[in-house]
């Protein structure tokens, strides 16, 4: 199973031109069905996507609905357990304590993969690894290369209108 970040929620609804080919790929990537994340990558979702200073803020509904929505994955709630255990991941890697909550609660999950642009790509946090998703691939493309269409499921994409 794999860990979703926010990043990968938060390109999935952005309208940015710019972001146009991480907008495609994150929702490829929710396609699948081995995907995991944690309350606190809901709750991040939430905050950035209805952020008024982002140029392409949704409102509180649409996102309420869409964090709905996202709850079809395995969602880690954060406890006391993950917490302590963060705290220590941060202090051995050096992290924030957000980043740490992350990794301990894909570890909390049983992940041994976290799907991150902010992480450092390739990094092992003691048995959970990181990739960016949003790498550019042979042929410049975003697509990874060890993705199979297997296991995709039927799945409305997740543009803001």
């Amino acid at each position: 199973m794999r860990f979703v970040d926010t990043n990968v929620l938060l390109y999935a609804i952005s309208r940015d031109p710019a972001e146009q080919d991480k907008s495609k790929r994150a929702n490829d990537i929710l396609t699948q069905r081995d995907l995991a994340l944690s309350v606190q990558v809901l709750q991040e979702f939430y905050v950035q996507a209805t952020r008024a200073s982002r140029p392409d803020a949704i409102g509180h509904q649409q996102a309420v609905r869409l964090v709905e929505s996202f709850r079809r994955f395995p969602v880690q709630d954060l406890t006391s357990a993950i917490m302590m255990a963060a705290l220590d991941t941060r202090q051995r890697f050096r992290l924030s304590y957000w980043d740490a909550a992350i990794i301990e609660a894909s570890r909390a999950m049983g992940c041994t993969q976290i799907l991150s642009e902010d992480l450092s790509d390739g990094q092992d946090y003691a048995g959970v690894q990181v990739t960016n998703p949003f790498r550019q691939w042979p042929l410049g493309t975003l697509k990874h290369p060890e993705d199979e269409p297997e296991g995709a499921i039927e799945f409305a994409h997740f543009r803001a209108v």
